[in-house]
């Protein structure tokens, strides 16, 4: 069973990465760009074949390891 992990600063946080190449892209003249924000795809193979047990354990994963639940909110896909 593979599981998605998509990681994104929560709203109202700065995100320096995103504002950074948002500036790239308007100066190689993108200039619709308005704004962007910055994550990370994190892909896990778990050997696992409940669909529950497997979400719950990535849910742990996240909250201890993956995700700084502070300022980051988490998705999990599993598949």
């Amino acid at each position: 069973m593979k599981a998605r992990v998509t990681v994104m600063l929560k709203g109202g946080i700065l995100d320096p990465q995103g504002e950074a190449v948002k500036n790239a892209l308007n100066s190689l003249g993108y200039n619709q760009v308005n704004s962007i924000r910055q994550g990370k795809v994190i892909e896990i193979d778990l050997d696992e074949t409940s669909k529950e047990k497997a979400i719950k354990n990535v849910e742990k994963m996240c909250k201890k390891l993956l995700a700084n639940t502070v300022v980051e909110n988490y998705e999990i896909e599993i598949n």
